[in-house]
């Protein structure tokens, strides 16, 4: 095995340009593999840890008349807070209308404790505000609806009767995160400032439950775990691994092509060298495997040229990031402006596996045909 990486070594490296092709394409397939892979992992722990920092806590408590997904269930969809509720953070939530500048905007309208701490939401701001009714909005919603701290709007709201009611909130902050579904659309206001408004004194639409949350069965309310509620976040990035693969694949595709063109044409121009170390005493097997590993050196090389240029640029992005387009910070789903990718040992181990085992297997299909050669024909130059 020995005298077949040497005997590899010095064939590539005789090659010249050919080789350094090969290697160049398959390095180039190498970075990309890691840079797509550790940019989605980065984006999911940012994602999920922007999420859980901002909406989720430990998983959220919800009434059971409540469906996150359909804003009707909004009239009726909540309840009694328990009276064991402990490490549980009530919010009310109501449909309502604000005004700015004449126009009519719909908005979620939530209460929420003002001496929280189970979301990184600013609510002690409402707490210290000596205004009327305080509130606090996001910056994609201070945006689209050109409001600005200290500005006053009108709101209007449905109280537990049905019946209308309308009086002017005062913006006393505006936060900046990574998770739209806290911003777009959203005011935020003490959850007692909302009792009073809609007469529900005491009651909740949902519990975001703290780290010491342990979760006990609660009549007309069901618990979703953190796990459960980041579910969507994982498919959208598994989603999104599947399309990035198929760019990679192709790319791996065309390296592994050129190197089997090369392995093909380089049994074809060396017969007499083959024939050669069949009359040496070297057996068929062991020719086999010199040109299998001269393919699999392909993948060795282009490892080292990876990691020459792969490297530098990984920790360049590692800590600078990745910078992502304005129209992309409202899709839905928690995205920074910057994605900071993360590439683990797993990551890298598992792609070189990859890439050497796919270069060592196309290496061993045209080599095969060696086994099927005469060594006197090889010697005179011509297949049979």
């Amino acid at each position: 095995m020995k005298l077949a990486f040497q005997l590899a070594y010095k064939n590539l490296i005789g090659a010249g340009l050919r080789t350094w092709l090969n290697v160049a394409v398959l390095s180039f397939c190498f970075v990309i593999i890691i840079f797509f892979n550790g940019m989605m992992d980065g984006w999911n722990e940012q994602a999920k840890r922007d999420t859980i920092a901002w909406e989720y806590g430990n998983g959220h408590v919800l009434n059971d008349k409540y469906d996150p997904f359909d804003p009707f269930s909004l009239q009726d969809g909540h309840g009694q807070i328990p009276a064991d509720a402990a490490h549980l953070t009530p919010i009310l939530i109501q449909q309502g209308t604000i005004y700015p500048d004449g126009r009519m905007v719909s908005v979620a309208l939530k209460g929420i404790d003002a001496s929280q701490t189970s979301l990184e939401l600013p609510t002690q701001a409402l707490r210290e505000s000596d205004a009327e009714i305080p509130a606090i909005i996001g910056t994609r919603m201070a945006a689209s609806n050109k409001l600005e701290k200290g500005a006053e709007v009108l709101l209007r709201w449905r109280d537990k009767n049905g019946t209308f009611d309308a009086a002017n909130i005062t913006i006393v902050d505006i936060f900046e995160n990574n998770v739209g579904s806290t911003d777009n659309g959203q005011v935020w206001i003490s959850i007692e400032d909302l009792w009073k408004m809609t007469g529900m004194t005491g009651e909740a639409t949902l519990m975001v439950a703290g780290k010491e949350y342990v979760h006990k069965e609660l009549e007309g309310w069901h618990f979703e775990s953190q796990k459960a509620l980041l579910s969507d976040i994982d498919k959208i990035i598994s989603t999104k691994k599947a399309s990035s693969g198929v760019l990679y694949m192709l790319l791996l595709a065309i390296a592994l092509l050129a190197i089997f063109d090369t392995q093909v044409l380089s049994i074809f121009r060396r017969q007499k060298e083959i024939g050669t170390y069949v009359s040496l005493g070297m057996t068929r097997r062991q020719v086999v495997g010199l040109f299998t590993v001269e393919g699999a050196m392909y993948s060795i090389f282009a490892m080292v040229v990876g990691c020459i240029y792969g490297i530098p640029l990984f920790i360049y992005l590692a800590k600078t990031g990745i910078a992502m387009p304005q129209a992309s910070q409202d899709m839905g789903v928690a995205l920074a402006e910057k994605i900071f990718p993360v590439y683990g040992i797993q990551l890298v181990i598992g792609t070189i596996i990859l890439v050497v085992i796919a270069a060592t297997i196309v290496s061993f299909m045209p080599a095969r045909k060696i086994a099927k050669m005469d060594p006197v024909a090889a010697l005179k130059g011509k297949l049979q």
